[in-house]
């Protein structure tokens, strides 16, 4: 199992790329020129979500650095141990509907502390691969495009987030076992 999805992770991107190329030619699209202009539109955007992104930003600071994630992870941690999660995934857990940079940190220390062929760091990659920054996501894109009740949004994200937690806890436990 595991040598299959080494040899399908290396394929991955390439294939989807060449198929959007030559999709794209089969359709006559230009496809550079259509890329140029998607680039052109997106600094106008990058423009309008800066002031949502540093606001952003300085919460997610403050969170950090008040301390209230390690009390938190010191919180929850009893819990973990009834359910055999281990306890130095939940940082991540917390912060990746918060920040991709916060939980890419929290994902590099734990890769660098465990190894990346460790249940952890394998289970810290899967999880940084099934999840989304959501918070970030409503706070930057529904801001630039001026929605402001998004509720039913965050709900349906932070659900979503919760789903992929869970799914990656249980497919690394089942393909790699627990170390």
């Amino acid at each position: 199992m595991y040598e299959l999805i080494s040899y399908a992770s290396v394929w991955a991107i390439p294939l989807i790329l060449a198929t959007i190329l030559v999709y794209g030619m089969f359709k006559k699209v230009p496809v550079y020129e259509s890329f140029v202009e998607g680039a052109k539109d997106g600094f106008g955007t990058a423009i309008k979500i800066i002031p949502h992104l540093v606001g952003m930003l300085v919460a997610i600071s403050i969170f950090r650095q008040s301390g209230a994630l390690e009390m938190i992870t010191s919180f929850l941690r009893p819990v973990l141990e009834v359910l055999h999660v281990p306890g130095e995934i939940l940082p991540l857990a917390l912060l990746r509907p918060i920040t991709g940079a916060g939980a890419l940190a929290v994902t590099t220390d734990i890769i660098g502390t465990h190894g990346p062929d460790s249940f952890l760091g394998r289970l810290a990659s899967t999880m940084q691969g099934s999840t989304d920054t959501t918070l970030y996501v409503l706070t930057v894109y529904f801001g630039a495009v001026g929605i402001r009740n998004s509720l039913y949004a965050l709900k349906v994200g932070l659900l979503a987030d919760l789903a992929g937690i869970a799914a990656a806890i249980f497919i690394v436990t089942m393909v790699f076992g627990q170390s």
